[in-house]
């Protein structure tokens, strides 16, 4: 018989906190209701579909008989091949699909499964803070400890040398060891972005600590102004150390597919591939035909993408500095990080609060990626350059009630 006063909290579950955004998402579906028209500018979430003859693949193959069984846990042979291929081309890097690639069910899912598979109880790993949020409790939820790492820095220091610094200080604090280094560049939701040298440092420190490294390269796609995200993997040596999950979704616009991947050293991409035969059958076999031709199709498409985003970057930027909100330019993922003006009286969670009443404008408050990220917000750039102008006008709205815009 259930005993009506036994804890339903578990222990594991004990460990993570309320989800910050849950509170921001509430009112905003709340005002929906109301028939008010919030422009969500708050969750990464692509609105823009796929290329169209990537969705007519999938169809296609749907419709054959033999395609609704299970599929491969590891993905399918050729879409190993496919990613393989693909960051020849783009990277450089040749890989083997046999040993050193395997799908994942969207990044967070690999790197979830790649965190319970190497971290044990005791053991610590690094990860920036701010940061996506899964990026911190994954190795929580595995059993283990994180060390946190501030991604934010003062006028004139360079965010590459500052985090190196700062890296080499916490793993030499650390005992015992640290047992992973958690890096995503371009950065979410700070927008950091590095060069290639940043990536031979890190390897060369992490080799010499024995330290795994695992590179989360959501926006491997998604640069602006020229710049062009390297992978780790292009560094010498960086298999002996790393992993890098590429994810199709925000490049591509594949989101809701759910199609990833784990690529570079051997030893973790097997573990991983251990762990994932008993935990899932993969994804739908057509879903990995049609992401195959993604991957295959000319890089056009996605740079088209990316040129989307840096169109509404532009109008975002220059409409929030027409405010005398100051904000920079991205060099790099779907997002601007602002700080909240100084004039404003609030913290990260009530000034996006405030935002999405007043100006009918949904963002993420900054305090949802960690605790240094408090006293900022996150524009996602998922609407378009008209739906943008509109949530400017809002925030102009807004800010003159309090009395703080031109």
């Amino acid at each position: 018989m259930i005993n009506e006063n036994m804890d339903w909290a578990f222990p594991r579950i004990k460990r993570l906190p309320p989800y910050v955004f849950a509170v921001v998402n509430e009112l905003k579906h709340k005002l929906r209701r109301q028939g008010e028209d919030i422009i969500d500018l708050g969750m990464g979430n692509p609105t823009t579909p796929p290329a169209s003859h990537i969705i007519e693949k999938l169809c296609e193959v749907a419709r054959r008989p033999n395609v609704h069984g299970y599929s491969s846990s590891k993905g399918i042979p050729r879409l190993r091949k496919a990613i393989c291929d693909f960051y020849e081309r783009r990277f450089g890097v040749k890989l083997d699909p046999e040993r050193e690639a395997i799908m994942t069910i969207g990044a967070k899912e690999g790197y979830s499964h790649l965190m319970l598979a190497m971290v044990t109880p005791g053991d610590s790993i690094i990860v920036p803070n701010p940061t996506y949020p899964i990026h911190y409790y994954a190795p929580i939820i595995a059993g283990g400890e994180v060390r946190s790492i501030p991604l934010l820095f003062d006028e004139g220091q360079d965010p590459q040398e500052e985090f190196l610094r700062r890296l080499y200080q916490t793993v030499k604090e650390s005992m015992p060891a640290p047992k992973g280094i958690v890096v995503s560049f371009p950065h979410n939701p700070t927008t950091v972005c590095v060069e290639k040298d940043f990536f031979k440092e890190l390897v060369k420190f992490a080799k010499e600590k024995g330290i795994w490294i695992i590179h989360d390269f959501a926006y491997a796609d998604i640069a602006f102004d020229g710049y062009r995200p390297p992978s780790i993997l292009e560094v010498e040596g960086a298999k002996d150390i790393a992993v890098e999950l590429y994810s199709m979704s925000k490049g591509f616009s594949m989101a809701g597919w759910r199609i990833a991947f784990a690529v570079g050293n051997e030893r973790l991409i097997r573990n991983l591939a251990h762990l994932k035969s008993y935990l899932d059958y993969g994804v739908f076999t057509p879903i990995q035909v049609a992401a195959i031709i993604a991957l295959d199709s000319p890089y056009e498409i996605v740079q088209k993408n990316a040129q989307m985003y840096q169109k509404r970057r532009d109008v975002l930027v220059k409409g929030l500095n027409s405010l005398g909100w100051k904000v920079e330019k991205p060099k790099g993922s779907m997002f601007v990080w602002a700080k909240i003006p100084e004039w404003i009286d609030m913290n990260s969670l009530d000034f996006s609060m405030f935002l999405l009443r007043e100006a009918k404008v949904a963002v993420s408050p900054g305090i949802g990626f960690g605790e240094y990220g408090e006293g900022y917000v996150r524009f996602a750039l998922v609407e378009n350059e008209l739906r943008i102008r509109q949530a400017v006008r809002g925030i102009r709205r807004a800010f003159r009630k309090l009395g703080t815009t031109v």
